[in-house]
């Protein structure tokens, strides 16, 4: 693994990413990006008949749509996260992303989401691959399920 990739800060399933990627040859990570895109699940019944129900994440150049469950928000940080994304095909990059948070986040709880170091985009080693656009793109992503998760649970964060 390269040098200056540090995942002892994140969860299991999060740094088992970052290493795939930071040990994949730079000429095949966009290869793993896309391998992300085509697992991303699909939406849950009750979101794909109702689409109003998506909120949008406009710090992203494609369209993507998120939802943040959190069971039993009254358990605080020990709350479970569930999450729901809906990207185009055509978005394969922002796709790739949200399979990313998808895998590394669902199902963890409050206080493991919330806990994820915003430089998490920059430590999949995609930024000689991806634009830095791109980049920010996941970054809001990720901004904007923590900012949902803190305020299902009533965690008030400074900024």
């Amino acid at each position: 693994m390269a040098a200056d990739i540090t995942t002892s800060d994140l969860p299991d399933s999060l740094a088992e990413i970052v290493t795939d990627f930071a040990e994949t040859e730079p000429a095949e990570r966009l290869q793993l990006l896309l391998e992300f895109s085509n697992e991303l699940p699909e939406l849950p019944a009750k979101y794909a008949d109702h689409p109003e129900l998506l909120e949008p994440v406009p710090e992203c150049q494609s369209p993507i749509f998120l939802v943040t469950e959190v069971d039993d928000p009254d358990s605080g940080e020990q709350a479970t996260v569930r999450l729901h994304f809906s990207a185009p095909p055509e978005a394969p990059t922002t796709r790739g992303f949200a399979g990313i948070l998808s895998e590394g986040l669902d199902g963890q709880t409050a206080e493991t989401v919330l806990s994820v170091p915003a430089d998490l985009p920059l430590r999949l080693s995609l930024t000689d691959a991806v634009s830095p656009l791109r980049l920010r793109g996941m970054s809001g992503m990720l901004s904007r399920i923590q900012r949902q998760v803190s305020e299902r649970i009533g965690k008030i964060t400074s900024a």
